[in-house]
């Protein structure tokens, strides 16, 4: 499970190593949060395509998921491998679970978006949580992984609690800083408060150091863009029994893309 993706330098370490993970075996599914992959803010259409070329197999989104909003809608009506925060107000174009076979076995993919200090007012994940997975159980789902997109880490923790022996993992994301918190339960599900951000380090979670540093001194808004050094792909290696739906284990995951390969 691959954390935010941010921007062409995100997409290309994806590039880089996601088909070859798979190809050597180390890898056989591959969950990726894209909500800021289309230039910091949003996904489109050629986007997700491009993603899904480079190896992801289901894409998830959060709070920034419609930042781009004329340019996904309809597909994400038609490519059941996007989803969106389930949470999020009832209505909107999309999903927030799938349902994707690997290998023969039945993966399915749930997305929530938490409520605390986050900038819209998503309804509780924790029971738009329980329709999703009783959704996706209902589709023949074996594993099931949970993409829970939230700012505070005690909410992502509480619901990792709440979901525990019920899925196969719960991971965080939004907040683009990677956690050391990695555990399986012994009710065997795996957890890790955030996956971190997949994109250029050497900025502000993914942005330009300058013109950040310029919002927080002036208060004043500024034009954000995609940084391109110090790029790395973060994420969590999960595995898991495919007969029992448990988790074995998890590992945290930090690959860095060479200077030469940092932008397009």
């Amino acid at each position: 499970m691959i954390g935010d993706t941010y921007g062409d330098p995100g997409r290309k370490v994806i590039e880089l190593f996601v088909n070859n993970m798979k190809r050597s075996g180390e890898v056989d599914f591959v969950v990726c949060n894209a909500e800021n992959s289309a230039g910091g803010a949003g996904i489109t259409e050629s986007v997700a395509k491009e993603l899904f070329q480079s190896g992801c197999d289901v894409l998830t989104g959060g709070d920034h998921f419609f930042d781009k909003k004329k340019e996904i809608e309809d597909f994400v009506k038609k490519e059941t491998r996007v989803i969106r925060p389930s949470n999020f107000p009832k209505g909107l174009p999309g999903a927030g679970s799938c349902v994707v076979e690997c290998k023969g076995i039945k993966i399915g993919v749930v997305h929530v978006a938490g409520q605390v200090f986050m900038r819209y007012h998503f309804t509780s994940p924790f029971l738009a949580a329980d329709e999703e997975i009783e959704k996706v159980k209902k589709a023949g789902a074996q594993v099931i992984l949970v993409d829970m997109h939230a700012e505070a880490t005690s909410e992502k923790m509480a619901i990792s609690w709440y979901l525990d022996g019920r899925v196969a993992a719960v991971v965080g994301t939004h907040t683009h800083i990677q956690t050391a918190d990695e555990r399986v339960s012994a009710k065997g599900t795996a957890c890790l408060s955030d996956l971190g951000m997949t994109g250029p380090y050497d900025s502000v979670i993914g942005a330009e150091k300058g013109p950040i540093l310029e919002k927080f001194l002036t208060q004043l808004n500024t034009r954000k863009e995609v940084a391109r050094n110090d790029v790395k792909l973060c994420g969590a290696i999960i595995t898991v029994d495919p007969h029992s739906g448990k988790a074995i284990a998890i590992e945290r995951v930090q690959k860095n893309l060479e200077p030469a390969h940092a932008a397009r």
